[in-house]
């Protein structure tokens, strides 16, 4: 089966997607729709060259593409700071490879940065549900004194597997063998259902706001 990724907000159509005229990359969220200018941008507003990571935008000026949300309903301020220069800002970040297909790192809130790097929730999920082990699973940034925040994944089980001493250390030692050996999961916590909102989505800021509370009361 061939699985064709896309990318879009409520707030727009699909920004981008494998589609049927392209060759698929897996994991990659494809490239621009029709209509649409999309850029990798750092925070001057700047594009960013191929394989740089940084905020996913969409050009709406000097005309602004018609399968774009007007405004946010009676706020101003928040439709104000999705804008930065001649960007709409989706919020997300990703980088353009050489042959201009994006790949999603994560919510610019999600990125967890630890001693200088900056590593995105989304790989290191994708690469935990690969273990035959893992049903589902959520990364967050934990606070921690010496690298400031670490990878702390909260797993839920596929049937047939339980939380033994041996299972943890076999899915970190996965993670970076699939990945970069710095994104792996210093902590794993084995839980029987993961907090998300009614549309499915998980709720990362719950879960890194119970890391915080757990660390502040030295649980």
């Amino acid at each position: 089966m061939t699985i064709r990724d896309g990318y879009g907000q409520t707030e727009t159509v699909l920004l981008c997607g494998n589609f049927p005229a392209l060759s698929v990359k897996p994991g990659s969220m494809g490239k621009p729709s029709p209509g649409f200018e999309i850029g990798i941008i750092d925070h001057e507003g700047n594009q960013l060259p191929a394989g740089k990571e940084g905020d996913i935008a969409v050009r709406v000026k000097p005309e602004r593409p018609t399968w774009i949300f007007k405004e946010y309903w009676r706020n101003p301020d928040a439709t104000q700071a999705c804008l930065r220069g001649d960007w709409y800002i989706t919020g997300d970040r990703a980088y353009q490879d050489e042959e201009g297909y994006f790949w999603f790192v994560g919510r610019a809130d999600d990125v967890i940065i630890s001693a200088g790097y900056r590593i995105g929730p989304f790989e290191v999920e994708s690469a935990l549900k690969e273990h035959p082990a893992v049903a589902e699973s959520a990364v967050v940034a934990s606070p921690d004194e010496m690298r400031g925040e670490i990878v702390k994944a909260y797993v839920i089980l596929a049937p047939g597997y339980s939380p033994t001493p041996e299972l943890a250390p076999e899915l970190q030692t996965y993670v970076k063998q699939v990945t970069a050996p710095y994104k792996y999961p210093r902590e794993i916590e084995f839980v029987e259902s993961l907090p998300k909102t009614i549309s499915g989505k998980i709720r990362r800021v719950e879960l890194r706001e119970m890391e915080r509370r757990k660390k502040q009361s030295g649980s």
